[in-house]
């Protein structure tokens, strides 16, 4: 098992790892990452893994058999298993994914609190993304509304907290699953709660900020139907005035 030091800090950048296991196709498994792996609609972090002067970036992230994969740009030859290693995350793509995410989960909140509607589907990239919600309809006042509610969320300053609680007290919280399908597998024992104060709680994975503020708005770009009762909405994120964990 990888040790997923995301979960508790998402705003680490560097840490040092144990190589557990070496791939025939220049992957590495580490004791313990602070790189996100593709997941949950998240991209995967990128960054770099170094052991003295040599350096490797790394290209992709995803899980695999309990563990984490980091591929490497070039075959790890200078590498063997029980080595220490210095990992670095690419900070402005990550913090950018926790923008865009928290800026979903706000997204998400409004729809949920304004119409009852529960998520259908939904992907992010660094700045941009898209959520599906159960709607019958999108018209430009609606779509107005979520826009203006959601930045007025964000302008607030509402604190974002994530913990993990046990399945059986996390399934206890009211609407604890916002998608139309829980897509939780049956072997999860403890479930990653994320919670905007006063507006949203829902079981996630992500990485997010501290504080709405720091998202610094989102805007609609774009709504689409994708049959009844099936609405999207787009968004890109709008530049934040304040900096990493300010406004806690």
């Amino acid at each position: 098992m990888t040790g997923l030091m995301y979960l508790s800090d998402p705003y680490a950048v560097s840490f040092d790892a144990i190589v557990v296991d070496i791939g025939p196709n220049g992957w590495l498994m580490l004791n313990q990452t602070a790189f996100y792996p593709t997941g949950g609609g998240q991209p995967h972090d990128t960054g770099s893994i170094a052991r003295g002067a040599d350096v490797w970036r790394i290209t992709d992230v995803s899980k695999r058999d309990g563990g984490v994969v980091h591929a490497l740009d070039d075959a790890p030859g200078a590498l063997t298993t029980g080595a220490t290693v210095q990992g670095r995350i690419d900070w402005d793509r990550r913090y950018r994914l926790m923008r865009t995410h928290t800026a979903l989960h706000v997204l998400c909140g409004v729809v949920f609190r304004e119409f009852g509607a529960l998520v259908t589907g939904g992907n992010m990239g660094i700045d941009k993304a898209r959520m599906d919600f159960e709607l019958d309809d999108l018209n430009e006042t609606r779509v107005r509304h979520i826009e203006t509610t959601a930045n007025a969320v964000i302008r607030d300053g509402r604190r974002v907290t994530w913990k993990s609680l046990p399945r059986d007290e996390a399934f206890r919280i009211p609407d604890l699953i916002r998608t139309r399908v829980n897509l939780l597998p049956e072997g999860i024992t403890e479930v990653r709660v994320v919670e905007i104060e006063g507006l949203d709680i829902q079981a996630d994975g992500g990485t997010h900020v501290r504080n709405t503020r720091e998202v610094g708005g989102l805007r609609v770009i774009g709504t689409r139907s994708k049959g009844r009762g099936n609405k999207r909405l787009e968004i890109e994120l709008i530049d934040c005035e304040i900096g990493p964990g300010e406004g806690t």
